[in-house]
């Protein structure tokens, strides 16, 4: 069974500071994390001037600055991003950006082997085309999306030329409600569009995304923080690295229960069969040439003996020897 690809999103919770990045790559690799995960902003390529920013990017920031503001102030420098895919392979943990626009497309090409697609580009046509284009790996996010569109989306990928495409059930709401993420969805995609499914997780605390694990997701996303009480408008729903390790621990050990779904005893229950299971034994002395019927024989334990589903066949037989009381029944 492949294991579930977990994704530490750091997002834009570096403040726009290499050095917090780096710090990030390093506790997701501690943590137990596969992949690390950032967002290559172009400010002027992705947001206009009007945009607002979003209700909980306000209450975090307490502020009522721009979108474009905003960003201006988490984005990295280009290079900056070169330096962070070499850290990672030094690190030992892959590096993942998430791109915006068509070209942070292009500069990341080279950078990544799979990408990242947010829920706010599932239908932006032409940046769903040059993804597909690329053939490389695709992990969609499906956050505020209908069926329909997730489905137009991925025959967009699909149509032009796009690998392995992998959904990811989402709620866009930080923090999202319980109540709000139906996680059921997650299990609809993957009935109805035939396609590897995942959760990309906004909600407090770490339940949820477990619960994805043992529902069958494949990849599980988790945005995390080095200090909740960072300035930023993710850091208040972000895991901080220990929170972080405790989902990973708990997805591996998930992940490890979910087993092959071959029903069949385990190696470590065998040594329990006859330890658990009852036999045919004698309910009391019974002579030789005795007739078994219920007054004579019952079942108990160990299970070495004659199975009891072959209770049918004994009853009505003649007893070969003398059996004592308890004694395994032997036809």
């Amino acid at each position: 069974m492949n294991r579930i690809l977990i994704i530490a999103e750091a997002g834009v919770n570096h403040n726009g500071s290499l050095d917090t990045a780096k710090a990030l790559v390093m506790a997701a690799k501690e943590c137990g994390a596969d992949v690390v995960k950032f967002q290559t902003i172009n400010v002027d390529e992705l947001v206009s001037k009007q945009a607002v920013m979003a209700d909980y990017q306000k209450n975090n920031l307490g502020t009522e600055e721009s979108q474009k503001d905003m960003l201006k102030k988490l984005a990295l420098k280009k290079e900056d991003f070169y330096t962070l895919a070499d850290y990672c392979r030094e690190t030992g943990i892959k590096f993942l950006s998430t791109p915006f626009d068509i070209e942070s497309i292009h500069f990341l090409n080279p950078l990544q082997d799979m990408w990242k697609v947010p829920s706010g580009e599932i239908t932006n046509y032409p940046y769903l085309v040059e993804i597909g284009k690329t053939g490389k790996e695709v992990i969609l996010s499906t956050g505020m999306s209908t069926l329909k569109e997730t489905a137009d989306a991925l025959e967009v990928l699909n149509r032009h030329g796009a690998g392995k495409v992998t959904l990811l059930h989402c709620t866009t709401e930080y923090p999202a409600p319980l109540e709000a993420v139906n996680l059921r969805a997650m299990m609809t995609m993957q009935n109805q569009l035939h396609c590897r499914i995942g959760y990309s997780d906004h909600t407090k605390g770490i339940e949820i995304p477990v619960a994805a694990a043992a529902m069958g997701a494949r990849i599980i996303e988790k945005h995390f923080t080095l200090n909740r009480n960072m300035p930023g408008p993710d850091h208040m729903a972000s895991l901080e690295p220990e929170e972080l390790k405790a989902m990973i621990m708990a997805v591996r050990n998930v992940e490890s229960a979910l087993g092959d779904g071959i029903k069949a005893p385990s190696e470590c229950e065998k040594k329990n069969i006859d330890i658990a299971r009852k036999s045919i034994v004698a309910r009391r002395k019974i002579k030789k040439g005795e007739q078994f019927s219920s007054d004579n024989i019952t079942a108990k334990r160990p299970g070495s003996g004659v199975n009891p589903m072959r209770w049918n066949e004994v009853i009505g037989r003649c007893a070969v020897r003398d059996f004592d009381e308890d004694e395994l029944i032997q036809i």
